[in-house]
């Protein structure tokens, strides 16, 4: 596995862009939207890719059958050296990934249903990505409009911005502050006057808003994220934006909100806990 050098991102991008499935965390990192690394087999004649997003995202993308890569590969996702100090979660295409993962991994890969003693080390743990699809007509059908003296929903401003605690926000999704505000949307919902939940565009592409949410735990449980999903649902509508959608189907918080926003369930994909 070598280190891409950035100035030839731009020949995984027609790769990346014809993946049929929501990638576009990987796009965000082949465009240079975003500041991740890019691991290949060989630089000058790509056949097998490794994209990781800063956010722990990533996508095992080519050849299936280049062992030399995918020795190193293993090491890589086991984290056998400890250079790495956190998950990643990863999407493979195409679906020949499939078997060849289970081939490399063997016993280490364990359903995440079979993960009783909940391992964090020396397994590959395997879950479940879902990908939805969002319905206006479904969505305006559910929406209903709640008056709560408590709750105010206003743009997030740059205050609000540095404020949002939580591990899904949008600084871990952009470059910068600044970039944010040039290229992102967000609300954030107050109760009471304290900032309890946000809603923002973790990525955009063309006409495509991928959503992101958070909601602090001390607000959680009152439907917070919901309302605030639904005014960044509603910029979305008037702007003529795509709302995006996806989740790992195991949290069942974000596919149930999915649902009652007009999101519908259109494929499920393998998606693979690496060790940390």
């Amino acid at each position: 596995m070598k280190i891409l050098d950035k100035q030839d991102y731009s020949k995984l991008t027609n790769r990346v862009k014809q993946i049929p499935f929501n990638n576009l965390f990987a796009r965000a990192v082949v465009e240079k939207m975003v500041t991740g690394t890019i691991y290949v087999d060989n630089p000058l004649n790509i056949k097998t890719a490794y994209i990781t997003h800063p956010y722990g995202m990533t996508l095992l993308l080519g050849d299936t059958n280049h062992e030399d890569f995918n020795k190193q590969f293993k090491m890589y996702a086991l984290n056998t050296e400890n250079k790495r100090s956190s998950f990643e979660w990863m999407q493979s295409y195409p679906s020949h990934w499939e078997n060849k993962l289970n081939e490399i991994f063997g016993e280490l890969l364990i359903r995440s249903d079979e993960n009783d003693l909940k391992h964090e080390k020396g397994i590959i743990e395997l879950n479940t990505r879902v990908n939805f699809k969002f319905d206006k007509a479904i969505y305006l059908t559910k929406k209903v409009e709640k008056y709560n003296p408590d709750i105010k929903i206003v743009p997030t401003d740059r205050q609000l911005f540095r404020e949002m605690r939580g591990t899904v926000v949008p600084k871990y999704f952009w470059n910068s502050e600044d970039d944010f505000f040039e290229n992102g949307m967000a609300y954030s919902l107050l109760y009471k006057g304290e900032l309890a939940s946000m809603a923002f565009t973790s990525y955009k592409f063309d006409d495509q808003f991928e959503l992101g949410i958070e909601t602090h735990p001390e607000f959680r449980g009152k439907g917070l994220a919901e309302i605030v999903c639904s005014s960044l649902i509603d910029y979305c509508i008037e702007n003529n934006y795509e709302p995006i959608w996806a989740c790992r189907k195991e949290n069942i918080g974000s596919f149930k909100l999915a649902l009652k926003l007009g999101f519908h369930p259109v494929l499920e994909l393998p998606y693979y806990r690496l060790s940390k």
